[in-house]
């Protein structure tokens, strides 16, 4: 299991995945705290693997996909994760970034921006 540490980290990146931006948006209603809540169900996967992606973690991502339909909560979701990949320790191992990158498609949910410490958030619509 993972560490207490690496949970908050890796979910205060995951997410807004992915904090929220240095700038607020009075227009995002997700916060960082709701992404965190759905994602940690996904925090032992990308840190061990598995053979499957846990159904939990694939409604957390579900659910967030649904709760995020403005462009502001899709970046402040966006800022969340991009954060908590960042600043977890994740990007600097690969195998792990794969699996955080992968979770959406295994989850069949099509997010507009890849999970990466490098994604433009800004960007996202």
């Amino acid at each position: 299991m993972a560490t207490m540490g690496t949970r908050v980290s890796l979910l205060c990146i995951v997410w807004v995945v992915l904090g929220a931006t240095s700038t607020p948006r009075a227009e995002a209603v997700v916060t960082c705290g709701q992404v965190v809540s759905n994602l940690t169900p996904c925090i032992s996967y990308v840190m061990y693997g598995g053979t499957n992606v846990p159904d939990q973690c694939c409604n957390g991502i579900k659910n967030l996909y649904g709760l995020a339909q403005t462009t502001p909560d899709r970046q402040a979701v966006c800022n969340c994760i991009k954060n908590a990949v960042s600043g977890s320790g994740i990007n600097y191992n690969p195998r792990n970034l794969n699996l955080a990158a992968s979770l959406p498609k295994q989850c069949h949910v099509n997010i507009p921006y890849q999970i990466s410490p490098s994604t433009d958030c800004n960007s996202v619509q």
